[in-house]
């Protein structure tokens, strides 16, 4: 194999181990062969157009077409075509479906579904980098530079995949792919020279052979195998020095599920999506206040504040049906379903709410149903849903609820079980828009619902024994470190699992009940927070909820609380009238906390950390200010912390200290041959080898021209090679001494520095090349006792018997 066809194969190698990092984003790692035959047949497209050859930009643009060729192919039958010819497949269809994949990506939590969007974005990005990588290894001959497309992907791969553990995993398959393209792109150039450059611990061996010579010699190190060894330390100090040092947060390798919108105090937090930020916010460590309100109403624990309604379920994925808008009226409609003999008996309740600067959401919270909206800047209203939606400001700017002040006034529904239960049946629309159930929905959903409603007369009782099978009867735990998922076979898992959070409950009750020919879709938003002194009540990012609305004429769409976390309210009109057993879940009942928190400390002391964090243990007792010089950091563990990042911080100063160290040694002695192997190493800092076949006087001559030296720089360098000859060839018993030979080698040293090239000094004192023979006398050591080892046990061997 040639010497560029190595470099093509190990930079696609590269591309498609970086890509591995990847894999954690998506539920099933199919698509990576996919990339790895795309990325083949792209890099032979490279090297058979640089064996014509072609021009690099030629080379560059067929690399480039025959990836698109084939994406086209292997999508043709996943889109619909709405056009005629290959011009129309890709601007409308193909972007169509590049669209898609952009709106799943931030729809879709971590891991996504592997979507034909989603796939066709993993693989144009992985052909890309494939294509710069390419390009610069290979086309322009610079894999160094290379490694910045191959940072690019690894970096956006682990700042958006939770790792889940397997962090160090994908770094070290990306560093070993960039460290064998770099050995392979240097073989290269070795081989281009003619021959491989090297030198022995010995001196008996010639440094330009690059082999052991006689039966004396050492064998040579050649750069290609220290390269090796060099990288595969670099390799492993990278990942060992992140395990030791202590968590500083964020970066691209942060800790998993951190993320800008919670690990800092000037990120934003957007909580449209259920999927994506309902986890994180649940699991968030600061529990930052999003929203502080004051209402009138005299129920606070039904004072749910509702950001959008999920009504479609694809199989997928639950989302927002597209709905047209409308100006926002000056009085909202009367909700859909809603009876005069229901209305009559709520009470019209007022709430004014300011949102947090970090909380920039399109969607208006808001109490449902509201009734009339008080708020400025430019929003639109969506009449199915009831929701208030920011307009666009300009380009990719929208109006946002960031900082808003705004009243609401709102509908407080007092629904009772009587009436839910005779309701008739809901409007046909209604009925066939709100119980579709997707085609692969498993059985066992459907089976289950009809089991745990068996028996039940109408409707509303069918509802409420799916509450109570979720939230008290069914044994199912609520716990937001479960991995979410809204598909289809994701409520199945959850059915068996009977662990997760409020998504999956919400769903699958929503889901269920849909099998049951009752109207469902899901509510996001937050719960009712937590009531303050002053009277106000706080909003918190851990308040994020999602929760299933039904229908039911005559009343409307009517929330249902089927997760059982305690802080949550279960209505009054889905509560049964005879005493419900326990909840064999180890959380506790739904409580009315949120409605009127106790003054007084809870037992935190006795809560588990893991429902601390989930805020199970009622409210917090008050915190104690700490008596001086108790809690914080012991004072040996910040001494040890501190001396252990000096010592990190030292490690980058070792070849400097090592040169210094050597260099003052050999000059005290004032030997001249010393003295002479200091300025060849000098002159090797600085990026001129030692040639050992030269005389002194020649070797001299090429340092002060390669070095650019002149004046007394250069006088210096050839005083010393003079001192070398005269002790090298003078008769026994001659005077060889050679005075200021020490101030001629730090003065033709100091020259070179200054000859040098800014990054060249600091390579030179900082990484100087001649920290080489440290290696050459560590090996020859270690081969000195291997033969003494091997002498030794000859040696204690004992003698074979019956031998011949």
């Amino acid at each position: 194999m040639s010497g560029r066809a190595r470099v093509t194969l190990f930079a696609a190698l590269a591309t498609l181990l970086t890509s591995w990092s990847l894999a954690p984003l998506v539920e099933t790692s199919g698509w990576l062969l996919q990339a790895a035959a795309l990325l083949a047949v792209q890099s032979a497209v490279g090297a058979g157009g640089r064996r014509i050859p072609l021009a690099r930009p030629l080379t560059v643009g067929a690399q480039l077409l025959v990836s698109l060729l084939l994406l086209v192919l292997l999508f043709a039958d996943k889109v619909e075509s709405t056009g005629s010819g290959p011009l129309a497949f890709l601007v409308t269809d193909f972007g169509g479906l590049f669209q898609q994949g952009v709106r799943d990506v931030g729809e879709f939590a971590i891991p996504a579904p592997l979507t034909d969007g989603i796939r066709l974005l993993l693989l144009c990005g992985v052909l890309l980098i494939g294509l710069l990588v390419d390009a610069l290894a290979v086309t322009l001959r610079s894999a160094a530079a290379a490694g910045l497309p191959l940072l690019a992907l690894y970096s956006v791969a682990a700042g958006l995949s939770a790792e889940r553990g397997g962090s160090w995993f994908a770094f070290l398959l990306a560093g070993a792919g960039y460290l064998m393209l770099l050995l392979s792109e240097g073989r290269d150039r070795l081989a281009q020279w003619g021959r491989v450059f090297g030198a022995a611990p010995s001196a008996r061996v010639s440094a330009a052979s690059g082999y052991g010579g006689g039966s004396g010699g050492g064998r040579a190190l050649a750069p290609v195998r220290t390269g090796r060894r060099i990288g595969v330390a670099a390799l492993g100090l990278a990942l060992a020095v992140p395990a030791a040092l202590p968590a500083l947060g964020g970066g691209v390798l942060g800790r998993p599920g951190e993320d800008s919108a919670t690990a800092g105090g000037g990120g934003t937090i957007s909580a449209v999506n259920p999927l994506v930020s309902l986890q994180s916010s649940l699991n968030a460590q600061d529990n930052r206040v999003v929203l502080k309100y004051r209402t009138d109403s005299p129920q606070l624990g039904e004072q749910y504040l509702r950001i959008l309604a999920l009504d479609e379920f694809n199989g997928v994925k639950w989302e927002a049906s597209g709905r047209p808008l409308t100006d926002v009226p000056e009085r909202l409609p009367n909700p859909a379903g809603l009876s005069e003999r229901v209305r009559e008996g709520a009470a019209e309740i007022r709430t004014t709410v300011s949102a947090a600067e970090t909380y920039a959401q399109r969607y208006l919270p808001m109490p449902y149903p509201a009734t009339q909206v008080d708020i400025a800047g430019k929003w639109r209203y969506e009449p199915v849903g009831r929701t208030l939606v920011g307009d666009q400001l300009g380009k990719d700017r929208f109006q946002n609820v960031q900082g808003a002040q705004y009243t609401v006034r709102s509908l407080l529904l007092r629904p009772t079980a009587a009436q839910l239960q005779s309701a008739p049946g809901p409007n046909p629309f209604v009925q066939a828009e709100y119980t579709k159930v997707p085609d692969n929905l498993p059985p066992v959903v459907a089976e289950t619902a009809r089991r745990v409603t068996q028996g039940a007369p109408d409707d509303y009782t069918r509802a409420v024994r799916l509450q109570d099978f979720f939230a008290v009867n069914g044994g199912f735990r609520y716990d937001t470190k479960v991995s979410s998922g809204t598909g289809s076979q994701a409520i199945a898992r959850f059915l068996q699992d009977k662990e997760g959070f409020c998504v999956h409950f919400a769903f699958s009750m929503a889901a269920m009940s849909r099998t049951l020919g009752i109207p469902a879709r899901v509510a996001v938003g937050f719960t009712p927070g937590e009531k303050q002194s002053d009277g106000s009540v706080n909003v918190s990012m851990r308040d994020a909820h999602a929760w299933p609305e039904l229908y039911f004429e005559g009343v409307g769409w009517t929330r249902f609380e089927p997760t059982p976390r305690s802080g949550i309210s279960v209505p009054d009109y889905s509560r049964a009238a005879d005493p419900l057993p326990q909840p064999s879940a180890p959380s506790a009942l739904p409580s009315q906390s949120a409605a009127a928190p106790s003054a007084a400390p809870s037992q935190n002391d006795a809560c588990p950390p893991e429902l601390k964090k989930l805020g199970e243990c009622g409210a917090a007792a008050p915190k104690r200010s700490a008596a001086p010089g108790s809690g914080g950091l012991p004072v040996g563990a910040v001494i040890g912390w501190g001396a252990a990042v000096l010592v990190l911080l030292g490690l980058p100063l070792l070849p400097l200290l090592w040169r210094r160290r050597v260099r003052r040694r050999r000059l005290a002695g004032g030997d001249v041959l010393t003295a002479w192997r200091e300025l060849g190493d000098a002159a090797w800092d600085v990026g001129i080898p030692p040639d050992e076949a030269l005389s002194p006087r020649r070797a001299a001559a090429r340092v002060v021209v390669l070095g650019r030296l002149d004046g007394d720089a250069a006088q210096a360098v050839r005083r010393v090679a003079d001192a070398v000859e005269r002790a090298l060839y003078a008769p026994p018993g001659a005077e060889t001494s050679a005075p200021g030979l020490s101030e001629d080698v730090l003065l033709a040293r100091s020259a070179l520095l200054a000859s040098a090239t800014r990054p060249g000094r600091l390579r030179a004192l900082l990484l100087p090349r001649s920290a080489a023979r440290v290696s050459w006398a560590l090996s020859a050591r270690l081969a000195a006792f291997s033969a003494r080892a091997s002498a030794l046990s000859a040696r204690f061997r004992l003698p074979l018997r019956d031998r011949g």
